[in-house]
Order: structure tokens, then sequence, then C-alpha cells
């Protein structure tokens, strides 16, 4: 481990701001951020020798490998965290604008579903991570949901209750069993976790995180995200009878009034089920 990365662990570990899954996000985020800065030429730093002139090749660097404005927008956050904790706030800029950072995409020029191949599926050999990917596919699930989910207690006949603890932001949620298929697959879930949830009971949650990281690169599965964008299009065309815009559909200014009105009503259903709080969120997944 580098020095910096070990300095940054023990800042991490002393200031504990936020959830644990918070806590874990940024201590990861932090101590890839200063395997970048050692790629980059940067060598034998400290947590302390933090300055304007690693900010700068930082934010290159993530623009040049095309890193999303949203994703530099979190590594910067982590920047500004580190630098409070270390007495160094002044050497990063208030306004991302400085940095050329661009603004979030918050409507979906293209789609970004993707599907589950059989094929691929089958390649995944650990029957709680493959179970993981199908809830993600079937239900919308976010990745943690799918790992932490326990059958015993979600399964409500109609609906699956997902516990605040398994959900980000901690807010628990219903989602509809509205097909056979859909099932046929919490059946399938409850003989395999039987009491327990989909984490085996031998592991913790990171460790089989870290089962499911590797099975789905082993696999070829990747931007797996995209399962939630392919639900929410599905589910879209489902309550409408049309597509939506990011999947091909009419967009917004070509809608007749009664196509407005059942849009909006199926996105504020589908911003509850997938655990959003506002409707116009909606327009990541399925398009304006």
């Amino acid at each position: 481990m580098l020095d910096i990365e070990h300095d940054l662990k023990a800042i991490c570990r002393r200031n504990r701001d936020g959830s644990h899954m918070t806590q874990s996000q940024r201590e990861q985020r932090l101590r890839m951020t200063a395997r970048d800065l050692h790629r980059l030429g940067y060598r034998h730093l400290r947590a302390t020798s933090l300055k304007p002139k690693h900010v700068e090749a930082l934010v290159k660097d993530w623009q040049a490998r095309d890193l999303s404005a949203g994703t530099i927008k979190n590594r910067m956050a982590d920047l500004r965290w580190w630098a409070e904790k270390t007495g160094r706030e002044s050497v990063i800029a208030t306004d991302n604008s400085r940095y050329g950072i661009g603004q979030r995409v918050f409507v979906a020029e293209t789609s970004k579903a993707v599907s589950l191949p059989s094929d691929a599926l089958a390649l995944v050999d650990d029957a709680h991570v493959r179970m993981s990917l199908r809830l993600q596919a079937a239900f919308g699930l976010r990745r943690e949901e799918a790992i932490k989910f326990s059958p015993s207690y979600a399964d409500r006949g109609d609906v699956l209750a997902l516990k605040a603890s398994w959900c980000k932001g901690g807010r628990a949620r219903e989602v509809p069993i509205r097909t056979e298929v859909q099932s046929e697959l919490i059946r399938q879930a409850h003989h395999l976790a039987g009491s327990g949830s989909l984490i085996p009971p031998e592991r913790t949650y990171i460790q089989q995180r870290r089962v499911y990281e590797r099975h789905a690169a082993r696999a070829g599965l990747s931007k797996l995200h995209g399962l939630r964008h392919a639900h929410a299009q599905a589910r879209f065309a489902e309550l409408t009878g049309f597509a939506c815009p990011a999947a091909g559909g009419p967009k917004a200014a070509e809608l007749t009034d009664q196509q407005r009105a059942l849009d909006y009503k199926a996105r504020l259903q589908i911003s509850h089920e997938l655990g959003h709080e506002r409707e116009q969120i909606t327009a990541v997944y399925l398009g304006r």
C-alpha cells in the first residue's frame, strides 16, 4: 500500500461521516485517487501534500479517460472532504466550472438499457450471484438490493417489500410482482436462500459484492445498472402502451393530451418503484 493510501485510510477511519456504505465507498474512491496520482508521476506523497497542481492533474486525467461529469463531481466531493480533513481547503476551487467540469446529464439522449443474455448468465457459476443478477433484471433492483435480498422477508405475495437497510438512502419501498415469470423467480429465490438472504452465511456483504463483481466480469457482463434502465423502459411501455423516448418512442412535444397524462402517471409510478422521490429523475432512464 502506498504511504498516501495508508494516510487516507487512517483519515477515513478517524472521520466517520455518513452511512457505513458512504464511508466505505469514499475510502475506496480516495485510495483509487491516490493510485491515480502515483500513476501520474506524483510519488512519495502524503495526505497533507495535496496541492492545486495535483487537483488539476487529476481532473485532466479523469476527463481524458472520458469519465462522466457525475463521476468526476463525486470524486471532486471526495477531494474536498480530504482537503477539509487535512486543513488544505484552499487548494481546491469551490466551483467545479473552474476545472471545466460539465453539468450532469439528467435526460437520457441514448438508451443505456442492457439485457441479461442467457449464455452470459450461464457462465456465472455462483448460484447466489446468478440469482441477484436475475432479480436485478426482473425487478429493476439496485446491485446492493439484489445482493442483500431475503425472499422470506421481501415476498408479500403481490409485492416485494425492500428493507430500508438494503436501499439507497435508507428508503424502504415496495415493488409489484406482476407476472408469473416474476413469481417463479421468487419461488426459486426462496429455494436457494431459505430463511436467509442471497449472501451465503459464511460471507459478509462486502465479500459477496466482490464475488459478484468477479463473476460478472468473468462472464463479460458490464454496465449492469443498465438492467434498471431496461426494466424502467419495459415498465413504461407496459403502463402507457407506447415506448419511451429513450427506446425510440415519441418525445414530450409529440404526445397527445391523453398520452401526456399517461406519460406523467407512468413516470411517477416508475420513480417510486425504482426508489426515487421525484418524477423528474425518470428522464435519466426514459428520456424526455
